[in-house]
């Protein structure tokens, strides 16, 4: 019996799953981001977010997170490290997405400006 997913971005779009992980990493990399999500919307439920809200700015040092293992695969395929970074932050984005398209919360998603940002709709902390 196939698993029926809800979509709860608004308006739907497009997903994508990075490739080269192992399902553990995958699956940290996942649990660590969903953590990341939660404590933005408990502390800032009416303000959106971007990504680089999340894993940006003062938070771009991965190592000894489960991040770092998407920076490392790009690293090791040839990639500069700012093109290893870039490339790393737009796994996390597409990983992001995911994550909140199967959440049981509703977000709005905004991509008018330069990155894609999102709003929780309604009061489902």
């Amino acid at each position: 019996m196939q698993q029926e997913i809800k979509m709860t971005l608004i308006p739907e779009s497009e997903l994508r799953e990075p490739s080269g992980m192992n399902v553990t990493d995958r699956e940290l990399i996942r649990a660590f981001m969903q953590g990341a999500i939660y404590c933005w919307v408990k502390n800032r439920p009416e303000e959106p977010f971007a990504v680089r809200d999340l894993v940006g700015g003062m938070n771009t040092n991965w190592s000894q997170t489960p991040l770092q293992v998407l920076y490392d695969r790009h690293i090791d395929s040839g990639k500069t490290e700012d093109d290893a970074f870039d490339a790393a932050a737009k796994d996390i984005g597409w990983i992001v997405k995911t994550l909140l398209s199967e959440d049981r919360r509703t977000f709005e998603v905004d991509n008018s400006g330069f990155v894609n940002t999102y709003h929780m709709i309604g009061d489902n902390v």
